[in-house]
Protein backbone atom coordinates (compact mmCIF):
# COMPACT_ATOMS: atom_id res chain seq x y z
CA UNK A 1 0.00 0.00 0.00
CA UNK A 2 1.44 3.35 -1.09
CA UNK A 3 1.53 6.14 1.38
CA UNK A 4 0.18 9.10 -0.54
CA UNK A 5 0.40 12.53 0.98
CA UNK A 6 -2.37 15.01 0.25
CA UNK A 7 -1.28 17.61 -2.26
CA UNK A 8 -1.38 21.18 -1.11
CA UNK A 9 -2.41 24.00 -3.39
CA UNK A 10 0.43 26.19 -4.54
CA UNK A 11 0.90 29.28 -2.38
CA UNK A 12 0.14 32.58 -4.06
CA UNK A 13 0.39 36.30 -3.43
CA UNK A 14 -0.80 39.08 -5.70
CA UNK A 15 0.75 41.94 -3.74
CA UNK A 16 4.35 42.08 -4.92
CA UNK A 17 6.97 40.32 -7.03
CA UNK A 18 10.68 41.15 -6.96
CA UNK A 19 13.36 40.20 -9.50
CA UNK A 20 16.61 41.63 -10.82
CA UNK A 21 14.71 44.14 -12.98
CA UNK A 22 12.68 45.74 -10.20
CA UNK A 23 9.53 45.44 -8.12
CA UNK A 24 5.99 44.78 -9.36
CA UNK A 25 3.11 45.73 -7.05
CA UNK A 26 -0.31 44.41 -8.04
CA UNK A 27 0.86 44.34 -11.65
CA UNK A 28 2.35 47.84 -11.68
CA UNK A 29 6.01 48.71 -11.96
CA UNK A 30 6.92 50.35 -8.65
CA UNK A 31 9.69 52.54 -10.07
CA UNK A 32 8.04 53.58 -13.32
CA UNK A 33 4.34 53.75 -12.45
CA UNK A 34 4.07 54.44 -8.72
CA UNK A 35 7.06 56.27 -7.19
CA UNK A 36 6.64 60.02 -7.60
CA UNK A 37 3.12 59.58 -8.99
CA UNK A 38 1.20 58.18 -6.03
CA UNK A 39 0.71 59.60 -2.52
CA UNK A 40 1.04 57.32 0.47
CA UNK A 41 -2.68 57.11 1.34
CA UNK A 42 -3.51 56.19 -2.26
CA UNK A 43 -0.68 53.66 -2.27
CA UNK A 44 -1.87 52.13 1.01
CA UNK A 45 -5.35 51.61 -0.46
CA UNK A 46 -3.85 50.17 -3.65
CA UNK A 47 -1.74 47.74 -1.60
CA UNK A 48 -4.79 46.80 0.45
CA UNK A 49 -7.27 46.18 -2.35
CA UNK A 50 -5.22 45.65 -5.50
CA UNK A 51 -7.35 48.29 -7.21
CA UNK A 52 -6.72 51.93 -7.98
CA UNK A 53 -8.86 53.76 -5.36
CA UNK A 54 -11.15 56.58 -6.40
CA UNK A 55 -10.37 60.11 -5.26
CA UNK A 56 -13.17 60.19 -2.68
CA UNK A 57 -11.98 57.05 -0.90
CA UNK A 58 -8.44 58.44 -0.83
CA UNK A 59 -9.64 61.76 0.59
CA UNK A 60 -11.79 60.28 3.37
CA UNK A 61 -9.12 57.71 4.31
CA UNK A 62 -6.58 60.50 4.49
CA UNK A 63 -8.92 62.50 6.73
CA UNK A 64 -9.35 59.50 9.05
CA UNK A 65 -5.60 58.94 9.27
CA UNK A 66 -5.07 62.58 10.22
CA UNK A 67 -7.94 62.51 12.73
CA UNK A 68 -6.77 59.48 14.71
CA UNK A 69 -2.97 59.74 14.52
CA UNK A 70 -2.39 61.94 17.54
CA UNK A 71 -4.15 62.27 20.90
CA UNK A 72 -1.47 63.18 23.41
CA UNK A 73 0.17 60.91 25.97
CA UNK A 74 -2.23 58.00 25.60
CA UNK A 75 -1.17 54.56 26.94
CA UNK A 76 0.32 53.40 23.61
CA UNK A 77 2.51 56.52 23.46
CA UNK A 78 3.58 56.18 27.09
CA UNK A 79 4.50 52.53 26.54
CA UNK A 80 6.57 53.45 23.50
CA UNK A 81 8.39 56.33 25.20
CA UNK A 82 9.18 54.30 28.33
CA UNK A 83 10.45 51.44 26.16
CA UNK A 84 12.79 53.75 24.25
CA UNK A 85 14.01 55.24 27.53
CA UNK A 86 14.96 51.73 28.67
CA UNK A 87 16.36 50.64 25.28
CA UNK A 88 17.48 53.75 23.35
CA UNK A 89 18.92 51.68 20.49
CA UNK A 90 15.62 49.86 19.78
CA UNK A 91 13.31 52.23 17.92
CA UNK A 92 11.52 49.25 16.38
CA UNK A 93 10.91 47.74 19.83
CA UNK A 94 9.49 51.01 21.13
CA UNK A 95 7.16 51.33 18.13
CA UNK A 96 6.10 47.70 18.62
CA UNK A 97 5.39 48.37 22.30
CA UNK A 98 3.10 51.21 21.30
CA UNK A 99 1.32 49.19 18.61
CA UNK A 100 0.75 46.32 21.05
CA UNK A 101 -1.19 48.79 23.18
CA UNK A 102 -3.72 49.31 20.40
CA UNK A 103 -6.60 47.07 21.43
CA UNK A 104 -10.37 46.97 21.63
CA UNK A 105 -10.52 49.93 24.04
CA UNK A 106 -8.01 52.26 22.38
CA UNK A 107 -7.85 52.47 18.55
CA UNK A 108 -9.38 49.03 17.96
CA UNK A 109 -12.85 50.34 18.77
CA UNK A 110 -13.24 51.38 15.11
CA UNK A 111 -13.45 47.71 14.16
CA UNK A 112 -16.11 46.86 16.75
CA UNK A 113 -18.02 50.05 15.93
CA UNK A 114 -18.05 48.98 12.29
CA UNK A 115 -19.51 45.62 13.30
CA UNK A 116 -22.16 47.45 15.32
CA UNK A 117 -23.17 49.51 12.28
CA UNK A 118 -23.38 46.31 10.24
CA UNK A 119 -25.76 44.82 12.82
CA UNK A 120 -27.95 47.92 12.70
CA UNK A 121 -28.14 47.82 8.91
CA UNK A 122 -28.88 44.07 8.89
CA UNK A 123 -31.70 44.57 11.39
CA UNK A 124 -33.25 47.22 9.15
CA UNK A 125 -34.61 44.42 6.96
CA UNK A 126 -37.11 43.57 9.71
CA UNK A 127 -38.19 47.17 10.35
CA UNK A 128 -36.98 50.75 10.25
CA UNK A 129 -33.44 51.92 10.87
CA UNK A 130 -34.54 53.53 14.14
CA UNK A 131 -36.14 50.26 15.32
CA UNK A 132 -32.99 48.34 14.47
CA UNK A 133 -30.84 50.87 16.35
CA UNK A 134 -33.12 50.51 19.38
CA UNK A 135 -32.82 46.72 19.24
CA UNK A 136 -29.02 46.68 18.95
CA UNK A 137 -28.39 49.29 21.66
CA UNK A 138 -30.95 47.71 23.99
CA UNK A 139 -29.26 44.31 23.64
CA UNK A 140 -25.85 45.77 24.43
CA UNK A 141 -27.21 47.64 27.43
CA UNK A 142 -28.98 44.58 28.81
CA UNK A 143 -25.82 42.51 28.38
CA UNK A 144 -23.80 45.27 30.11
CA UNK A 145 -21.45 45.40 27.15
CA UNK A 146 -19.76 48.63 26.02
CA UNK A 147 -21.22 50.65 23.16
CA UNK A 148 -18.35 50.99 20.67
CA UNK A 149 -17.93 54.39 19.07
CA UNK A 150 -19.60 56.32 21.88
CA UNK A 151 -18.32 58.05 25.00
CA UNK A 152 -14.94 59.61 25.71
CA UNK A 153 -13.14 60.36 28.99
CA UNK A 154 -11.90 63.73 27.71
CA UNK A 155 -14.40 64.85 25.06
CA UNK A 156 -17.43 64.54 27.32
CA UNK A 157 -19.41 67.19 25.41
CA UNK A 158 -18.66 65.63 22.04
CA UNK A 159 -15.62 64.61 20.01
CA UNK A 160 -14.85 67.39 17.49
CA UNK A 161 -12.88 64.94 15.33
CA UNK A 162 -15.96 62.78 14.83
CA UNK A 163 -18.15 65.67 13.74
CA UNK A 164 -15.50 66.95 11.35
CA UNK A 165 -15.14 63.52 9.71
CA UNK A 166 -18.90 63.33 9.17
CA UNK A 167 -18.81 66.83 7.67
CA UNK A 168 -15.96 65.84 5.33
CA UNK A 169 -17.89 62.73 4.25
CA UNK A 170 -20.85 64.91 3.35
CA UNK A 171 -18.65 67.40 1.51
CA UNK A 172 -17.20 64.53 -0.53
CA UNK A 173 -20.62 63.00 -1.14
CA UNK A 174 -19.74 59.64 0.42
CA UNK A 175 -21.99 59.72 3.51
CA UNK A 176 -24.48 56.89 3.08
CA UNK A 177 -26.07 53.97 4.90
CA UNK A 178 -23.38 53.54 7.56
CA UNK A 179 -23.43 57.22 8.50
CA UNK A 180 -27.23 56.99 8.69
CA UNK A 181 -26.92 53.92 10.95
CA UNK A 182 -24.44 55.77 13.17
CA UNK A 183 -26.80 58.72 13.52
CA UNK A 184 -29.69 56.36 14.28
CA UNK A 185 -27.67 54.82 17.11
CA UNK A 186 -26.67 58.26 18.42
CA UNK A 187 -30.34 59.27 18.49
CA UNK A 188 -31.39 56.38 20.75
CA UNK A 189 -28.39 56.33 23.11
CA UNK A 190 -29.96 58.79 25.64
CA UNK A 191 -32.90 56.41 26.13
CA UNK A 192 -30.64 53.63 27.44
CA UNK A 193 -27.80 55.43 29.22
CA UNK A 194 -28.17 57.90 32.09
CA UNK A 195 -24.81 59.58 31.52
CA UNK A 196 -23.98 61.33 28.22
CA UNK A 197 -22.26 59.10 25.66
CA UNK A 198 -21.36 61.36 22.74
CA UNK A 199 -20.19 59.99 19.42
CA UNK A 200 -16.40 59.62 19.29
CA UNK A 201 -13.88 59.44 16.47
CA UNK A 202 -13.80 55.62 16.59
CA UNK A 203 -17.49 55.62 15.72
CA UNK A 204 -17.15 58.09 12.87
CA UNK A 205 -14.17 56.40 11.22
CA UNK A 206 -15.89 53.11 10.26
CA UNK A 207 -19.07 54.91 9.19
CA UNK A 208 -17.34 57.18 6.68
CA UNK A 209 -14.82 54.57 5.50
CA UNK A 210 -17.39 51.83 4.90
CA UNK A 211 -19.65 54.24 3.02
CA UNK A 212 -16.70 55.14 0.80
CA UNK A 213 -16.01 51.49 -0.03
CA UNK A 214 -13.20 50.67 2.39
CA UNK A 215 -12.99 46.92 3.28
CA UNK A 216 -14.60 46.16 6.64
CA UNK A 217 -12.07 43.47 7.54
CA UNK A 218 -9.22 46.01 7.49
CA UNK A 219 -10.86 48.74 9.58
CA UNK A 220 -8.43 48.35 12.48
CA UNK A 221 -5.57 49.00 10.06
CA UNK A 222 -6.37 52.70 9.64
CA UNK A 223 -5.95 53.76 13.29
CA UNK A 224 -2.94 51.46 13.64
CA UNK A 225 -1.24 52.92 10.56
CA UNK A 226 -1.97 56.45 11.76
CA UNK A 227 -0.72 55.78 15.27
CA UNK A 228 2.60 54.41 13.99
CA UNK A 229 3.28 57.83 12.46
CA UNK A 230 2.49 59.45 15.81
CA UNK A 231 4.67 56.98 17.71
CA UNK A 232 7.66 57.75 15.50
CA UNK A 233 7.15 61.46 16.18
CA UNK A 234 6.92 60.89 19.94
CA UNK A 235 10.03 58.72 19.88
CA UNK A 236 11.95 61.35 17.94
CA UNK A 237 10.95 63.85 20.63
CA UNK A 238 11.84 61.32 23.34
CA UNK A 239 15.41 61.33 22.05
CA UNK A 240 15.53 65.13 22.18
CA UNK A 241 13.39 65.79 25.27
CA UNK A 242 13.21 62.53 27.25
CA UNK A 243 10.21 61.98 29.51
CA UNK A 244 10.07 58.17 29.53
CA UNK A 245 11.52 57.83 33.02
CA UNK A 246 9.43 60.78 34.22
CA UNK A 247 6.31 58.87 33.11
CA UNK A 248 7.55 55.74 34.86
CA UNK A 249 8.34 57.67 38.04
CA UNK A 250 4.93 59.39 37.98
CA UNK A 251 3.21 56.01 37.79
CA UNK A 252 5.24 54.69 40.72
CA UNK A 253 4.24 57.62 42.92
CA UNK A 254 0.60 57.60 41.82
CA UNK A 255 -0.06 53.97 42.71
CA UNK A 256 -0.73 52.88 46.29
CA UNK A 257 0.79 49.60 47.49
CA UNK A 258 -2.18 47.57 48.73
CA UNK A 259 -0.56 44.47 50.25
CA UNK A 260 0.28 44.24 53.94
CA UNK A 261 3.77 45.52 54.75
CA UNK A 262 6.46 42.92 55.33
CA UNK A 263 6.96 42.04 58.99
CA UNK A 264 10.42 42.58 60.40
CA UNK A 265 11.97 39.29 61.54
Amino acid sequence: MTDTKPTRPAGRTAIAYVDTHGVSVHGKDLSQEIIGKTGFTEYFLFLLTGRQPDAKLVAITDACLVAIAEHGLVPSVQAARMTLAAAPDALQGAVAAGVLGCGSVILGASETAGQLLGEVLSGKEAGTLAESAHSVVRALRQARRPLPGFGHPTHKLGDPRAHRLLAVARELGVAGDHVAALEAVAAVVPEYYSKPLPLNVSGAIPAVLLDAGYPATALKGVPMLARVASLIAHLQEERQQPIGFILSDAAEHAITYSAAPAQAS
